[in-house]
């Protein structure tokens, strides 16, 4: 998806403006839940999230989406990863 194109979304479905997130490469968040359902576009890197049991990368294009209160980890990739991530 498009940066533009992604923004967009986040207004049309009551989306905060969103934030740029960086993580630093090889590292990670272990399992934790966010008070906040959470959209995210990939610009660069990958991330892959770990919920429900399932492993999932994304990488620059992607879209993730989070539930509030949804119990996930985190995997940076060997470049990090850097994306804009929409909350409500």
């Amino acid at each position: 998806m498009e940066r533009a194109a992604f923004i967009d979304s986040l207004k049309a479905d009551g989306f905060a403006e969103p934030v740029l997130i960086e993580r630093a490469p090889d590292t990670g968040l272990d399992d934790h839940a966010h008070p906040f359902e959470a959209r995210a576009l990939i610009l660069d890197g990958q991330i892959t999230i770990v919920a429900g049991g399932n492993a999932r990368v994304y990488r620059p294009g992607d879209v993730f989406h989070l539930r509030r209160d949804e119990p996930h980890a985190e995997r940076y990739g060997p470049q990090g990863v850097r994306y804009l991530s929409g909350r409500r």
